[in-house]
């Protein structure tokens, strides 16, 4: 029996499940760069729609439910049929989901690019002008099966997790709970943290929006690759992990990018304040998924540093800097 599900997804597997669509490879396969899922580019013999090769996608299992699943193929299709430059599944079959081999999987077409320039404003407006747009189509209705980014998700639930799993070295764990929790209060007190009568208005996202999900040409500008993440939360979310750099960078680079974003959508001030209390939640986050995902082999292999005492102190380290910065007046445009 396998450790692992993923295991069993070889390269044979991956090119009988193509076939099962209609696709049949011509024998160039490439692993792209995944770790939730397992993500595959695959030259055809013959284009499907008029695309040589195409990334197919193997979901991780029991991490989204079908409906969870369809739902961002059908977020995706409205992009599209919007003219927003995200990359959606391909309709093979007449579905965007299939399964082979116990796993669920999509294709989509394959998109060139490189990483956006994101100390370039030009380059900035323009992905601003994009997200507006991706949240002009995500305000139109909410998601039905796809969670919202909240304190409880993102915050308590990961903690309580990690504490309750024993993942955090004794020599650390009292220090990091108390940071966290401390953090977490602070949290309470904002619109991702429930708080009552914010006015902030909450939409369907993109969710994940940092640089490596931007595939950028110099023609064409920007396309907004893989929506797995896509859940409810204030705009503001798709905005903040391109920030980078000290305060006055990052003043620059926002500005840039709301500049573009208010020439498509009006952009609430208001959500500026969240922004270090949603990257601190995305910091407690990322632990508890590392720590959940550890029985998966390329885990170990490309975190190899996740676990150790220095670890955990770094982590508490990085609490207390966001619990200042969360204390701080945020950003202004």
């Amino acid at each position: 029996m396998s450790s692992h599900p993923y295991e069993i997804l070889t390269p044979d597997v991956v090119m009988d499940a193509l076939a099962s669509v209609g696709l049949r490879g011509d024998g160039r396969l490439m692993a792209l760069s995944s770790y939730e899922n397992r993500v595959y580019q695959a030259y055809l013999e013959d284009p499907v729609e008029g695309h040589a090769a195409v990334v197919a996608k193997f979901y991780r299992p029991g991490r989204w439910s079908e409906a969870q699943i369809l739902e961002e193929h059908a977020f995706s299709a409205e992009l599209a049929a919007a003219e927003v430059p995200a990359v959606a599944p391909l309709v093979l079959n007449g579905a965007t989901l299939h399964r082979h081999g116990g796993f669920s999987f999509s294709v989509s077409p394959r998109r060139g690019g490189r990483a956006p320039e994101l100390d370039d404003g030009e380059v900035l407006e323009w992905i601003g002008r994009f997200l507006a747009r991706i949240h002009v189509v995500g305000s139109a209705k909410p998601f039905e099966t796809r969670p919202a980014l909240d304190l409880q998700s993102f915050g308590a639930e990961p903690r309580d997790w990690l504490l309750g799993h024993d993942m955090i070295p004794l020599d650390v764990q009292s220090a990091w709970e108390k940071r966290c929790n401390e953090a977490l209060r602070l949290i309470g007190d904002t619109a991702v943290g429930g708080q009552a009568g914010s006015g902030i208005r909450m939409i369907r996202l993109h969710g994940d929006c940092h640089p490596g999900n931007i595939l950028w040409t110099p023609d064409q500008g920007p396309h907004f690759v893989d929506l797995d993440d896509a859940r409810t939360g204030p705009a503001v979310q798709d905005l903040w992990m391109l920030l980078s750099g000290d305060r006055s960078q990052r003043q620059r680079q926002l500005g840039a990018l709301v500049d573009g974003y208010e020439q498509m959508r009006e952009f609430d001030r208001n959500e500026l304040g969240l922004i270090e209390p949603l990257r601190t939640l995305r910091l407690i986050h990322y632990s508890a998924w590392l720590a959940r995902r550890w029985d998966d082999p390329i885990f170990p292999i490309n975190f190899p540093w996740f676990g150790s005492s220095d670890y955990w102190q770094g982590q508490v380290q990085m609490l207390e800097e966001q619990i200042e910065a969360m204390e701080e007046p945020p950003l202004v445009v």
